[in-house]
């Protein structure tokens, strides 16, 4: 890493614990003022004057801070505004957990499959942190995270083992349509969720025109989705133009090749993303992300009424 990408690296570290520290005091968390299925869909309906933000995915994990933790939820929203993609899993008595991988051993202390533990097994673990560390913080049920996710952000459901309709009749039993959304694998898982619900909104993948073109024909209004592009750039960039007359909202991940870049020196790393055309980044570094987008948030939107900076029930961005 070359003196210039050091020097910034440690201004940004500088920035960052003045930052923590000062909204740690106030306790205060970015919030989302969203109270309507409608309101979430005009929240994510593209305009030019579009406010960028983050997915923290698996809610932004780090340094006593496990993945899916509602914990690590609060901890990213201290720091930035960020939506909050979670992994719902079946326990063995059909409990639904957060929790991403088929096994435990990586994420707490526990070994084997969680599936062949019942959730008051599963209670008596810890999680894990992002260095292997034990941390006080226990599994969290996908009921626990959705009660609390309400008038704080909205959570991405991914798949799993749970099926799209088991996900969506999960948000629909928390009334959470405002604060929650589901991850649809396929345009079939698609058709299926605008079925049980058109509040629904969902998150689908759409990497090229064709599969635009093909989306185009499901029945679905393109007002329930936002656009996952891929885990990098764009290859074709009127995909970027073509979804946003659509009024979508696009989607890319980082965390396979950009937050390593990051990490290596390349600050400028999450800001090119936004200006490539997508409006939504998708990071494992969801506080460095969010920081790295900083400058390009417009000075004004219509979308600003939604937002609700940290340490205020009020200010907007």
């Amino acid at each position: 890493m070359d003196f210039k990408a050091r020097s910034w690296l440690l201004g940004f570290a500088i920035a960052y614990l003045l930052l923590s520290t000062g909204q740690a005091q106030t306790g205060g968390l970015n919030r989302f003022n969203i109270n309507s299925p409608q309101e979430l869909k005009s929240f994510f309906k593209y305009s030019p004057d579009r406010i960028p933000f983050i997915s923290a995915h698996r809610g932004g994990a780090r340094k006593g801070y496990p993945e899916n933790c509602i914990a690590t939820f609060e901890n990213t929203l201290r720091h930035t505004p960020a939506i909050m993609e979670v992994d719902p899993r079946y326990t063995k008595d059909s409990v639904i957990v957060l929790l991403h991988d088929a096994t435990l051993d990586r994420t707490t202390n526990g070994k084997g499959k969680v599936a062949d533990y019942t959730w008051a097994e599963l209670q008596k673990l810890k999680l894990k942190d992002t260095e292997g560390n034990l941390t006080e913080y226990k599994i969290p049920t996908l009921d626990e995270a959705l009660t609390w996710a309400k008038g704080k952000t909205i959570l991405i459901l991914d798949k799993k083992d749970v099926p799209i309709a088991v996900r969506v009749k999960k948000i629909l039993e928390h009334k959470a349509e405002a604060s929650a959304m589901v991850m649809a694998y396929n345009y079939e898982e698609a058709r299926q969720s605008y079925r049980l619900s058109p509040d629904i909104m969902m998150e689908v993948f759409v990497p090229n025109q064709e599969k635009l073109k093909e989306f185009d024909k499901t029945g679905v209004p393109w007002e329930n989705t936002v656009a996952f592009i891929s885990h990098a750039k764009a290859n074709d960039e009127a995909l970027y133009g073509l979804l946003h007359q659509r009024g979508v909202m696009c989607m890319i991940g980082s965390s396979r090749i950009y937050d390593k870049e990051f990490v290596q020196g390349k600050t400028d790393v999450y800001e090119e993303i936004i200006k490539d055309g997508a409006d939504i980044i998708e990071a494992d570094l969801a506080i460095e992300a969010g920081a790295g987008i900083r400058n390009l948030l417009p000075k004004k939107s219509a979308k600003s009424k939604y937002f609700i900076t940290a340490g205020t029930a009020k200010k907007t961005l």
